[in-house]
């Protein structure tokens, strides 16, 4: 059972995939990041000095029981929300461009790999059925 383990945990494909969960992650940091730090503020500003991430909608305000305990309020966090849908749409975004790119620069190769190949078969059967109309 070890040696099974140790071939499928040695897979090309589980290596690269434990690699992009961590570079993952990584991201995810310099996204949320990205997103409080230095998008929300300007949208902030713009949108009248608001600061998204204390946006809360009080369900029930703190209060004292009767032991004097202080209760917290209940809160929906739609501030927190919004950071967080706009930190998946970033994510999106850089992901869909990377995709996108990746994509060229495949489209590139290829063809780049087929100019050296020089005409096919079916290009030089055309080529000669031309000349021999003419």
């Amino acid at each position: 059972m070890l040696k099974e383990f140790k071939k499928f945990a040695m897979k090309g494909n589980v290596v690269e995939l434990a690699i992009a969960v961590i570079i993952g992650a990584s991201f995810g940091k310099i996204v949320t990041s990205l997103v409080n730090d230095v998008v929300m503020p300007p949208i902030g500003l713009l949108l009248g000095g608001i600061d998204f991430s204390n946006l809360v909608a009080t369900i029930k305000p703190s209060s004292i029981s009767n032991t004097g305990e202080v209760l917290p309020a209940v809160t929906i966090n739609y501030g927190i929300f919004i950071n967080t849908v706009i930190d998946f749409l970033i994510v999106a975004i850089v992901i869909f461009m990377s995709v996108k790119a990746i994509s060229m620069l495949k489209k590139k190769e290829e063809k780049k790999t087929e100019e050296k190949k020089g005409p096919t078969e079916v290009d030089l059967l055309i080529e000669i059925r031309d000349s021999l109309k003419k």
